[in-house]
């Protein structure tokens, strides 16, 4: 049996150790992707506008339900079925700007902080209605369903319009087309995604960016 050489040795932990080095640099230019692999959208940083919606691509949001929810002139549509886009991304102190536009019949909305991404609905998320002819107009367009009613009646039926939509802990505040409907402090929902909504009537979204606070 041929004895090792104390060069042979030395050699071989070089070898070994450099080894072990390259595999931890990899893992460490992997960590960035991580949470993409997992499916998850990364998280904003702090006040810097990010775009979750562009006009030409649904990649960061998943659709429930069986909304017709396609691509058209720059904008997500839907004008059959019931249904929404949840966004990948999870989401809890934050500024979300939402353009959209919706017929006179619409029952749209933007969810925020929604508890459950697979089971959307009004109790387990802020609503922030877009909802001209509810029948109780007392949380139409404009409001926190069965949270706050709005401050000043609106109609978005018929042209494009822009939410901007706030929540820092306990402290949400709603502006529509540069008029505040809702200023409110509820702790219901800590954090969750955002979802849009298409349950009646058409509904276009054509841009959706979120800052984090």
């Amino acid at each position: 049996m041929k004895r090792q050489t104390k060069s042979n040795i030395k050699d071989r932990i070089v070898h070994f150790a450099a080894a072990h080095l390259l595999l931890l640099v990899i893992a460490l230019a992997l960590l960035p992707y991580s949470s993409n692999l997992r499916g998850q959208a990364k998280a904003p940083a702090k006040g810097k506008w990010v775009t979750l919606f562009d006009g030409k691509s649904m990649a960061n949001w998943n659709p429930t339900g069986d909304a017709n929810w396609r691509l058209m002139d720059g904008a997500a549509v839907a004008d059959k079925g019931m249904g929404y886009l949840v966004s990948k991304g999870s989401y809890t102190d934050f500024e979300v700007r939402a353009e959209f536009w919706v017929s006179n019949d619409a029952n749209s909305g933007v969810f925020i902080r929604c508890a459950d991404p697979q089971k959307v609905t009004a109790d387990n998320c802020y609503e922030v209605n877009i909802f001209d002819q509810r029948p109780d107009p007392s949380y139409g367009t404009g409001a926190i369903t069965n949270i706050a009613k709005p401050s000043v009646f609106l109609k978005a039926g018929g042209k494009w319009n822009t939410y901007d939509i706030t929540a820092q802990g306990a402290h949400m505040i709603v502006i529509l087309n540069g008029t505040k409907t809702v200023d409110v402090q509820n702790s219901k929902l800590p954090s969750g995604p955002i979802a849009l909504q298409a349950f009646a009537g058409t509904v276009k979204f054509r841009k959706v960016q979120i800052k984090a606070l």
